[in-house]
């Protein structure tokens, strides 16, 4: 969370995404189900309260629900102060309809605990905390002044003074704990709900990266035939013309025009036609294009691929380029340099059953009450280092999140740790103090995927 710590579900929602419809069957739903428990108490179970004050109660409903219907549009989204005064009117008629049915001896008194839970759910905290105070008011009043309930012969249904004690206890209670606990879990899903639209996003965006390098790739492989056609024919009539002449001279600037764009279209793409071949790459070469972008930031990147398979036991593994496991160690190695002091280290390692590759570097490391949280969204800054290139830098932790399932989408699995605690007793590596992260995918899975491409003829390039 950041240092004012913003309310999710207000930030996504806007205080204003329910709409006037749904609010409006919920208490049509409500009306139904008092009328019958008013019509069952009074007929089968012949039960005497006020049933014409109760039906007054719920008239009141009946009219706020057939005014706000005809007044409003069905679509109408309400803001924060209509639904809390929504809600709020609700736990007002349920607590008189509970005043004239007998207080907390009424047994369906549990059910001025929905409007909490749905103001948890839907409001900003200061909503639901009042709502949850006004709950807790209500059945305090009620557990003392109420309407008494009695039987056909007069005789009043009261609980014992203990059973009552206990009902009011058990309906604070739920107030409070249903409301906290509504309040995390849908506090947590519009949390992951927008750190997942922000990893598909990222990865849209990946995606399209890679395309456009291909046509860039494909224009320069395209366009290298016709220009060096350009070249050559300016060059003829450049040896053909008189020297000095404005013709020859015309002609050199043609032919030095066309090596500019020829040295521009290399610049752009390094590669001729988006073929099959160009789709995969060795290991070690997708860990270098992903650390690419962040060479230069000031932080030496040292690279150390394939430790244990030095002595020939098995070959380096040829995987495809996918855009999530390029953005994910891309997003990892930033990780690395934001907080890293000097140095980040990224190495590689295969055998026949399993590809690795471990990111550290000499920095803080994460917080030790957080190495459990990593990877969650909305998780702030994992040390006290200072980025100099963003010195107003928090970080929010998505960055981590997006890099972890877009990994994990892949097939790999994530550790992450401290480097005092991994290589506290290694003197070679005392110096990687930092965090250490680990990446680690069964090999057949990499290979397999890359194996699933077709050989053959190049495919065109769809951008």
């Amino acid at each position: 969370m950041t240092k004012s710590s913003p309310d999710p579900i207000r930030l996504r929602a806007g205080g204003n995404w329910i709409r006037l419809r749904t609010l409006v069957y919920l208490r049509w739903w409500a009306v139904l189900g008092q009328v019958a428990a008013l019509v069952i108490a009074q007929r089968v179970y012949r039960l005497d309260f006020e049933i014409g004050l109760c039906f007054l109660v719920i008239g009141a409903a009946v009219i706020s629900n057939l005014v706000a219907s005809a007044i409003y549009p069905a679509t109408r989204r309400l803001t924060e102060s209509e639904n809390l005064a929504v809600v709020l009117f609700d736990m007002l008629q349920l607590g008189l309809m509970l005043y004239l049915t007998g207080g907390l001896n009424n047994p369906f008194s549990m059910l001025i605990v929905g409007p909490v839970i749905v103001s948890a759910s839907s409001l900003s905290r200061r909503s639901t905390v009042f709502l949850g105070l006004i709950a807790i008011a209500i059945v305090s009043a009620l557990a003392l002044i109420h309407l008494p309930l009695r039987t056909e012969h007069g005789e009043i249904l009261r609980m014992p003074d203990i059973f009552l004690f206990g009902n009011w206890a058990a309906i604070v209670i739920a107030v409070i704990f249903l409301g906290v606990y509504s309040r995390w879990v849908v506090s947590e899903m519009a949390v992951m709900s927008d750190a997942v639209q922000a990893t598909r996003m990222a990865l849209a965006r990946e995606q399209k990266l890679t395309d456009l390098g291909g046509v860039v790739a494909a224009a320069a492989h395209e366009l290298g035939t016709p220009l060096a056609t350009i070249k050559l024919t300016s060059s003829e009539l450049a040896d053909e013309l008189p020297e000095g002449s404005d013709a020859r001279e015309d002609a050199l600037l043609i032919r030095e025009q066309a090596d500019r764009c020829r040295d521009i279209l290399r610049s752009l793409g390094r590669a001729g036609k988006d073929d099959v071949h160009l789709r995969t790459a060795p290991l070690t070469a997708v860990i270098e294009e992903a650390a690419e972008p962040h060479v230069g930031r000031g932080k030496t990147i040292l690279f150390d691929h394939g430790a244990s398979s030095r002595a020939g036991l098995t070959t380096q593994p040829l995987i495809l380029r996918r855009p999530e496991v390029i953005h994910g160690l891309r997003n990892l190695v930033q990780n690395a340099v934001d907080f890293a002091a000097r140095t980040v280290w990224v190495e590689s390692d295969w055998d026949d059953r399993r590809v690795s590759i471990r990111i550290m570097d000499d920095g803080p490391g994460y917080p030790p009450h957080l190495l459990g949280r990593i990877g969650d969204p909305l998780m702030r800054r994992r040390g006290g280092g200072i980025d100099p290139a963003r010195p107003d830098y928090e970080g929010m932790g998505l960055g981590l999140f997006i890099a972890k399932t877009l990994l994990e989408r892949s097939g790999a699995d994530l550790s992450f740790a401290n480097g005092t605690e991994a290589f506290g007793r290694n003197a070679a590596l005392a110096e990687r103090t930092g965090a250490f992260v680990e990446v680690a995918w069964p090999r057949k899975t990499l290979e397999a995927a890359a194996g699933g491409a077709e050989a053959g003829a190049d495919r065109p390039i769809t951008p």
